[in-house]
């Protein structure tokens, strides 16, 4: 506390700390008397990586929330949302069973929601996601000003990139869409929402013509991912989805139904995919158009657990997660999304030339897979090089497409950080005491060009 008071900002990860990791539910009376005693029971009870908190449920549901329960789902605790996990074979009621560091009972319906991603079709409720509309003649600079991407070239486009401080660390890992010349949308994930929405307003000029609005309950996000994913959305709307006219990164209006529904042509899990912003009230409208017409395709309903291993393979980042506010945008391995020569530059731009001009990195995140398909990664596993700890895992997850446990490590290694060096090393994870064989990769073991997003 004393260094952010000092200095302006943290110098340890306070995603869990930061007031902005708080929701307006949280403090309601009703919330505090329910969740405070469960809070303080489990300092001194075992924390199973896979435990959801059971206390203070039900404040926040989406339109689907009936829908998916009727399905199977079963549902944890995702910043006050009911988020699906994974879902129960049909006609039968979730169990999840007992707590573990193992693999849980549920298993196997994970693996066919993850390979149903990789193979076909899935539907998923992501509704949970942080929606600000950002408005006004001065929005588009504004955002390029915070942006380490260019978001505001042509209108119906998409644009994954950071928002950094001064120092170079990162604030923010979320998209913004184009959607006019006065109107963006940015999506941030539900434990970065109201931190991305303090950080817009707080660097918003005097007496600039911007509004922000957060839109996250006006609109429900589907997400429909998956080789088959054109397929099905095309069975359902007159819209062209070709690769031509709808390429990879396309943000556009389409019809579903009696719906107009933004399209985002963008994914989370590696494969071809659209997310779906669905006015609320319609939700169920096109949800049920989706499911009907997904019978023909295998469509399958898939939750949190299988976008996580998803978006693991894929060596995907998640702010707060595996990637935090005392991170540099190279070290992390997004200086892809860093534009340095854009007019008028970005907030932390001096701080990231200044890091690339002394040298190459010595400390990287890096994806780590172990070659013993048994055990289980979940995150602060030891990761060693030649027997010599040199970092641990930040987030981890099971590969079912690679063949094992897999998760994302920051690496220190004392010297230029290279694949060349971690291809001459011995890598293992302690995962329990015992030491695992493992491989490490600078770029994504699953789809390393990214063929497969572009389909």
């Amino acid at each position: 506390m004393a260094h952010w008071m000092l200095h302006g900002r943290p110098d340890m990860d306070v995603t869990g700390l930061h007031v902005d990791r708080l929701q307006p539910h949280q403090a309601t009376r009703e919330y505090r008397r329910q969740r405070t005693v469960e809070s303080l029971g489990m300092v001194y009870r075992c924390h199973y990586p896979m435990r959801t908190m059971q206390s203070a449920r039900g404040a926040k549901r989406s339109a689907l929330h009936d829908r998916l329960a009727a399905r199977g789902a079963y549902f944890r605790d995702v910043s006050g949302w009911e988020g699906a996990d994974w879902y129960a074979p049909e006609g039968t009621r979730p169990d999840p069973g007992p707590l573990s560091f193992g693999k849980p009972r549920w298993f196997p319906q994970w693996r066919a929601e993850h390979e149903a991603a990789r193979r076909g079709v899935i539907l998923m409720d992501m509704s949970f996601m942080a929606k600000l509309l950002v408005q006004g003649r001065d929005a588009g600079r504004l955002l390029n000003r915070l942006s380490t991407g260019d978001v505001d070239g042509p209108c119906e486009r998409v644009t994954y990139t950071q928002w950094l401080n001064e120092g170079g660390t990162l604030e923010a890992d979320l998209t913004v869409t184009k959607l006019d010349e006065e109107r963006f949308l940015v999506v941030a994930s539900d434990t970065a929402h109201r931190h991305a929405q303090t950080w817009l307003a707080r660097h918003v000029p005097s007496g600039a013509h911007v509004f922000t609005t957060d839109v996250t309950s006006g609109y429900a996000q589907i997400n429909v991912q998956g080789p088959r994913s054109r397929e099905l959305l095309q069975s359902v709307t007159s819209a062209d989805l070709s690769n031509e006219a709808f390429p990879f990164r396309t943000a556009r209006e389409i019809e579903i139904g009696f719906a107009r529904v933004l399209a985002l042509r963008i994914t989370y899990v590696g494969e071809l995919g659209y997310e779906l912003y669905v006015p609320t009230e319609q939700a169920v409208h096109v949800y049920e158009l989706l499911v009907d017409a997904g019978a023909r395709f295998d469509l399958r309903h898939a939750g949190l657990k299988a976008l996580s291993s998803l978006r693991l393979e894929k060596a995907y980042r998640d702010y707060g997660h595996d990637i935090d506010n005392t991170d540099c945008v190279l070290e992390v391995g997004l200086g892809f999304a860093v534009d340095l020569d854009k007019p008028d530059g970005f907030i932390g731009r001096d701080a990231v030339l200044a890091k690339k001009a002394a040298g190459p990195l010595r400390r990287r995140l890096v994806q780590i897979l172990l070659e013993d398909p048994e055990p289980m990664l979940f995150h602060a596993e030891v990761v060693l090089r030649d027997g010599r700890p040199v970092g641990y895992v930040r987030a981890a997850s099971y590969g079912f497409t690679l063949g094992g446990a897999v998760g994302l490590a920051l690496v220190d290694a004392g010297e230029p950080l290279t694949q060349d060096w971690l291809d001459g090393g011995a890598w293992e994870v302690d995962v329990a005491g015992r030491r695992y064989p493992a491989r490490a990769s600078l770029r994504p073991l699953y789809d390393p060009k990214s063929e497969r997003v572009r389909l």
